[in-house]
């Protein structure tokens, strides 16, 4: 498969298929003109990419649990490990910025007691 139909059939751009080649997520074999081949299974890969971004890890740590991606997609207990990592990390964050925005709203409402709506 070509890039440019791996792309259509992902609706991934090319530029983000080169990027995922780059950083060691997506194989391809050039052909003597230069151009990237993908293997049939390539779709299967891409998809799999975007849904393991969509889930906030990034590059590197995609790169290391695909060896233990399951062919359903689902990663072996192998790097469970690595997404409770990445699970509580994302709840820190969570925790923080709910913090920082009960910080804002008392602001705001602080603002608001003061000076009447409009009034600047």
């Amino acid at each position: 498969m070509k890039i440019g139909e791996l792309a259509t059939t992902t609706g991934t751009s090319v530029r983000l298929l080169r990027y995922y080649e780059e950083q060691g997520l997506l194989e391809s074999h050039r052909l003597d003109s230069g151009h990237r081949r993908y293997a049939d299974d390539a779709p299967v890969v891409v998809r799999r990419i975007r849904a393991l971004l969509d889930a906030g890890l990034p590059t590197r740590v995609i790169r290391d649990l695909q060896p233990c991606i399951r062919q359903d997609g689902t990663v072996a207990v192998c790097k469970l490990e690595t997404l409770q990592e990445h699970l509580r990390g994302l709840d820190d964050r969570i925790a923080a910025l709910s913090e920082t925005r009960t910080s804002l709203a008392g602001l705001i409402s602080a603002t608001r007691a003061i000076e009447p709506a409009g009034a600047a």
